[in-house]
Order: structure tokens, then sequence, then C-alpha cells
């Protein structure tokens, strides 16, 4: 029996890819040092998964920012304003349209699916011209091959490539964009051509794309884009990958029925409803690849019940067809559990990362080979009964503060109009008010004091000191600037859930378990194993001695609890509503400290929210529904005079605006500049919006710096479609990941432009 794993983490076990990408940014690195980082990383992941017995190993999944951006490359699609010169695109031209430059801004970055994975959208139109310049996904499989390791090179699929695209600027929106199918398919032939020649058997096309709800004619496009690959693919095996749903019934006969494709592979973790489908109507001959093991969580596989499913399948397609695989690629877990050995012994057995992952992945194909570990298998059936019954995951007082939130929708008793009044009569801001997202530039020193205080080596004292400096710092710089509503920084906070997590109970926590979300950018998803309340106030302390410090405005800064629900690998033994609302109590809890302590502005963070939307939209409804209840239920007890702000970032918006509308926020900030202000265009289209609201001026992803006519000018095209009362002048996000050096002049030319428009509004009266 075989395995199979989808894709694999690049980050490294240490982020050593995070820190190489940063020194090369930064110009400490040459592009030399880079790639062999790169390289080694690449090597030990081939050789660990080609030791535990994986047969169809990955290549081509290590991408330097992700692996859409790979795609674009590979077909030359680089859009005009990067002056790419049309030979091999190297970092340069790569890393510009990622990451922008000095003169020209980064193509837009959204999120993969439902994921906290971000992926940069290519921009596409009937202009572009298309070529072989990306060598990658050749190179890479000749690379593995040079150590001994044969692998199954991974493509993004070219109606999935054209289904995640844009029409470019100056494109008319209605282009469609799988016309450029007849411009793409000569590069697949040339690439799959190339692996042919270099002895690979085996090609996987990625085509996530299948288990959303498509049209007619987007799914004849999968059928005329393999039919014109056929000969092409002729002597390969072809496996078409899909993952994170179940797979509609329609798009499984389409899937199935294409030409020269010989294995299919099916997410039977978020989509067992697939299952049905297989039983029924599974083509013979065809290879299945089951993915029973979960690529999105962090939880241990439970083999007994995993064993039980693959023997079904082995019935339905023979023994000889059946790839045990995971549900996804293993890039959305962390790495490997043997960097955690700080965690309790009874959680930690609960768990399996990438690593343990192929070796359950293994275990499984060995088992329905007669070849069954038992001591395995009862460890994992002891650890799978330890979970259950373990009196650190239930709480009954959780529990029935949870269920009796049924019955109430948890809504402020005045509207919205009349809030916005009485906190205007309070904080007397001037119109188009400026403040920031929440976080400032993390410094070397800073995460050495936050490291230092964690590993014991200075005092708390020592600790509140150098946190307080930080926060004045911040303090007297936004008064320089002359922003409104101030922040206090967030130096206190490496990461916006994980800080949170850290405090409520019913959350464990790993020293190394990193995941990418873009490009070098990591986070640490915290681990909810149980029912979730809040010991003690989380933030009170430091958004007091901030408010302390000025007499402008101090914003209260919390993390929603959607977003930290779909931030953290959540527990699989409940519903995640159910979960969610728990973590709505102990924010609610804090929200009402907050405001006691004297805190006018309250800020909770609901960036994830567009994220965790199903992919299929008969079951948004009923998703939408208890994430904006959770909200909801964090506020509905303050007063009208308390301003509560949320901010979401980096999604498409547009199909979810009722639901924020729902959300009662008093003022929302949220991603507009990198996305072609595509959310402006929902109030064009006559969407009324009466809460506060501050689309993104400037994009906190590039290090590029605006001037203040470019954010002016955003501005303009805001008021055009924008009360002038309701708007704030924003970032797009918070501001950690940047430099000091960036942020001061971008910041400054964001409140120059304001005073610009605000006189050229008290002018025109």
């Amino acid at each position: 029996m075989a395995s199979h794993i989808v894709g694999y983490p690049r980050m490294g076990p240490k982020r050593e890819l995070k820190f190489a990408l940063e020194s090369f940014w930064d110009g400490k690195s040459s592009a030399e040092e880079l790639e062999k980082v790169a390289a080694d990383l690449r090597v030990s992941i081939w050789k660990q998964m080609a030791d535990a017995g994986i047969k169809y190993i990955p290549s081509n999944t290590f991408a330097y920012y992700d692996q859409v951006l790979d795609t674009t490359a590979m077909l030359g699609a680089v859009p005009p304003r990067y002056n790419w010169s049309g030979d091999e695109i190297g970092f340069e031209t790569y890393f510009s349209m990622a990451r922008g430059n000095a003169s020209v801004p980064a193509m837009e970055m959204t999120k993969w699916f439902d994921t906290n994975y971000h992926f940069i959208v290519p921009e596409l139109g009937p202009d572009v011209k298309f070529s072989y310049a990306s060598h990658k996904a050749v190179n890479e499989y000749k690379e593995a091959k040079a150590i001994g390791v044969d692998t199954v090179p991974v493509i993004i699929g070219p109606v999935t490539y054209l289904l995640l695209s844009k029409p470019a600027k100056g494109v008319e929106k209605t282009f469609p964009l799988l016309s450029l199918l007849d411009k793409i398919l000569p590069i697949y032939k040339e690439v799959i051509a190339e692996l042919k020649a270099a002895g690979a058997s085996w090609i996987q096309f990625d085509e996530p794309t299948l288990v959303m709800d498509l049209e007619s004619h987007q799914l004849e496009a999968f059928t005329k884009a393999y039919a014109e690959l056929e000969s092409s693919l002729s002597g390969l095996d072809v496996l078409i990958e899909t993952y994170f749903a179940d797979i509609p019934g329609d798009a499984f006969k389409t899937l199935t029925s294409l030409k020269g494709v010989t294995a299919f592979g099916f997410d039977l973790v978020r989509g067992t409803k697939t299952l049905d489908l297989i039983k029924s109507v599974f083509p013979s001959g065809k290879y299945l690849f089951a993915g029973v093991v979960d690529g999105r969580n962090i939880w241990a596989n439970d083999l007994d019940a995993s064993l039980v499913t693959l023997k079904f399948l082995e019935d339905v397609v023979g023994k000889d067809k059946l790839v045990v695989s995971t549900s996804c690629s293993l890039l959305h877990t962390a790495v490997d559990l043997i960097n955690e050995p700080k965690l309790d012994t009874e959680i930690k057995s609960w768990l399996a990362f990438a690593a343990q992952k192929v070796v359950e992945v293994n275990a499984l194909a060995k088992a329905l080979t007669g070849q069954k570990d038992e001591a395995f298998f009862s460890a994992n059936a002891a650890a799978q009964a330890s979970r259950k019954s373990s009196p650190r995951v239930n709480n009954e007082a959780v529990q029935k503060a949870a269920a009796a939130l049924k019955g109430s929708d948890h809504r402020r008793a005045t509207n919205v109009t009349a809030r916005l009044d009485a906190q205007q009569k309070k904080l007397n801001l001037p119109i188009l008010p400026t403040t920031t997202i929440g976080s400032f530039p993390q410094t070397i020193e800073l995460r050495r004091v936050r490291r230092e205080y964690k590993a014991k080596k200075i005092s708390e004292e020592e600790y509140v000191k150098s946190i307080k400096e930080e926060i004045n710092k911040v303090v007297k710089l936004q008064e320089e600037l002359d922003i409104d509503v101030l922040v206090h920084g967030e130096p206190e906070r490496n990461d916006m859930v994980e800080y949170f997590g850290e405090q409520l109970s019913g959350f464990a926590f790993t020293a190394n378990g990193w995941v990418q979300s873009y490009g070098s950018r990591c986070v640490k998803p915290p681990i909810i194993y149980g029912d979730v309340s809040r010991p003690k106030p989380m933030t009170v302390f430091w958004s007091t001695t901030a408010q302390s410090m000025t007499k402008r405005p101090m914003k209260g800064m919390l993390t929603g609890p959607v977003t930290i629900l779909n931030w953290s690998f959540v527990r699989n033994d409940q519903p995640r509503f159910e979960t969610c609302y728990q973590i709505a109590l102990a924010i609610k809890d804090e929200v009402e400290d907050l405001e006691k302590a004297g805190i006018t502005i309250i800020q909770i963070d609901e960036a994830a929210l567009r994220e965790g939307l199903p992919l299929r939209k008969a079951e948004h409804a009923f998703y939408l529904d208890w994430a904006v209840h959770s909200f909801r239920i964090t506020n509905v007890s303050v007063q009208d005079t308390t301003q509560i702000h949320t901010h979401m970032c980096y999604s498409n918006f547009n199909d979810i605006i009722h639901s924020i509308i729902d959300m009662d926020a008093d003022v929302i900030t949220i991603e507009n500049s990198r996305s072609d202000e595509k959310l402006l265009s929902v109030f064009r289209e006559g969407v009324k919006y009466g809460a506060g609201i501050g689309p993104g001026v400037y994009d906190i992803h590039s290090p590029r710096i605006p001037s203040t006519e470019e954010i002016a000018d955003r501005i303009n095209k805001m008021l055009a479609v924008l009360e002038t009362n309701i708007l704030w002048v924003n970032p797009d996000c918070g501001l950690k990941t940047r430099k000091y050096t960036e942020v001061k002049p971008a910041l400054q030319n964001m409140v120059a432009a304001c005073k610009l428009l605000r006189s050229q509004l008290a002018s025109s009266k």
C-alpha cells in the first residue's frame, strides 16, 4: 500500500528560511546564501520523507513567497510596472511582485481559500505575453533526483490558476480570465516535456477550486484544459489533487472524467461527504489518494477510525489503487513535536505535527498491507481515550454559560447613529480622524526584553519598566505626528492571538510551533484543547498605563473571538461555534473591565472573520450567523459613549458586507489599498453604511513609503462614496513588521494628507 504527502512546511523547524529571507531583503546576505539555506531545507525534507517510507514525495512545494506567485513566475505573467526584462525570473522581480519596491507597489495579497496562509493574486488581461520564465519545478525535481529521491513535481493547475487571478488594472472587470487558457497551456506543455525528459514518472496538479461552487463554463474549462494536455501527459501518471472541502457532485463527475488523468486526491477530513460519491461512481482502474490524515490541524490521527475508512475504500477501488495521503499540504501545521521538550506531556500525547503526520500516513499504509505496528496503534488509541476523559478538557460552568446564550441575539440597545453622536460629544474628534490599527514596530531590543523575561533572565520589575518605556516612546511619537486616536503599540505582545491565549484557560502553547502566513511572516497558533474562560484581566494594566501618558483617546486593544478561533489550532471534539461562544464570553469580561477602567475606545479585532467563511455558499449563512453573533456578545453591555472598533484585513469583503454591518461596531477599519480599493465598489453600488469606517490608505506589508499626494488621492476616492462624518483615516493593518524608518514618514504623510483635505473641505463650505 503506497503513501503520499500533498505538501510540507517550508520555513524549517527553527524558521531557517524566514531568517534567511529577511537577511537577504535587508541586504545582509547574498542570493547565493539564501539559495543555500533553501536547498539544505529541501534536501532535509525529501530525505526525511524517504526515510519514513513515503512513496509519493512532493517537490516544487518549496516557495520563497507562495506557490501561486511561483506559477506566475513560471508563466512569465509579470505586470509591466516591474520592468521585467523577459529572461529567467530572479529574486529582484519575484520579490518586487510580492513586496513592492521603492518605486512601485506590490501585487494584491489575499487569503488562500479559508486558511490563514496568503498568496499574491495574479494580474492578467488580454495583452499579457506569457512565456516559460521560471524553471523551478524542473530544477527542484532534478535536485531531489540527484540525492536519490524520485519526487512527484507539484504545480498549481491551469484552471485554478486562472480562477484565482484578477483582471489587471485598466482591464475590464468583466474580462473572462478563462479565455487565457489557450495562452497558458503551451507553457504547461513545456514544463511537462522538461519534467518527462528529466525522468519524472508522476506529476501532481493542484486544482482546489474544484471544491467550490463552480458554474458550468468553469467546469468545462477543466475538461478543455486536460484534453489539450492529454498528449503531452502521455507516459506520465497524473494526479489531480483537491482539498479543504467536499467536492460537489457535478465537479466530481467532471474531475473523474478528465482525459489523461490517472489519480484523484480528496480531502476526507473536511470532505467526509465525498466518501458517498467515491462509493457510488469512482471510475475503475484509477488511483484514489485518500486524504485521511488532517493537514490543517495538530491533533493525532485516530488511526483505528482511519483504518476502517481506508478498508472501506480498499473494497471500492481495489488494493493496488488506494494511496494513503494527507488531506492537504502540511504547510498549515507546525513542523515537528521533537522541538517541544517543555510541552505538557499529556497534551503532547494528543498531538501530531507535520513530521508525526508523515509517520501516521506511512503507518496506515503499512497496516493495510498486514504490517500493522501494534505498539504504535495501541499508544495512539490510549492517547485518544486520554483526551476524551481528561478533566482538564471540560469545564461545566463554562459550558452552562455558553448554553445560556441561546435565545438572545445580543444587540446593543441604541442604534449606531445615536451612539456615534453620543461618542462624538465625549471624544470631540475632528473630521477625518486619524488612527493606526494597533501594533508598532517590534524592534530587536523589544524582542530581546520579552525573550529574556520569558527565560527569567530579567525580573518582572525590569520587564514592566522596559515595556512602559516603549509605550511612552510610541505615545510621544503619535503625539508628535498629531494622530488623533492613539494606540499603545502592543510592545508586550509577540502575537495578537498568542498573547490572549496565554491568559485564557483551555489553551496550550508551543515553543516552536511556527506556521507560515505569507512570505517570511510566521505565526505560532495556540492550541485550544479544552473549555475556555478568563481567569483574570488581560490588558487593563497596559491600556490604563498608556492612557495615563496622554490626554488623547487611547484605544484598548483586544483580539475578537472569531479571530482567536480561526488563528488557533482548534479542538475537534465539539462544533467550532461552541468554542467561539466560550471565547466571546471571556472577551466580554475583558471589555467590561476596560470600560470600568476608563478606556472609552475599545478595538476588538476580527481580522480573520472573512477567512473562516466556508468555501460553499450553502454553508455561509450558518457560519456568519454564529461568527457575527460571537462578536456582538463581546460588547453588548457597554455604554453608548464607549466606542467599539473592529479591524479586518486582507480578504474579499464585498460578499459579506451585510454581515459586517450586522456586527454593529461603531467603527470598522479595513484593508483597502492593496486590493485596488475593491472595497469601495460596494459603496459605489449603493450599499448604505452608517457606522464609522476607515478603509486603509496605504499598504503596510510593503516597505514602500506612500507620498502625501497618493494618500490624499485615496482619501478623495473614499469621500466620493462615503460621508465625510463617518470616514476615518488609517493604514491597512498593524505596523509590527515594518521599521521605524518606514513607519514615521508614512504616518507623517498620512496625517499631512488628512490635514490638507480637512482644509480643502473647510474652504469649500
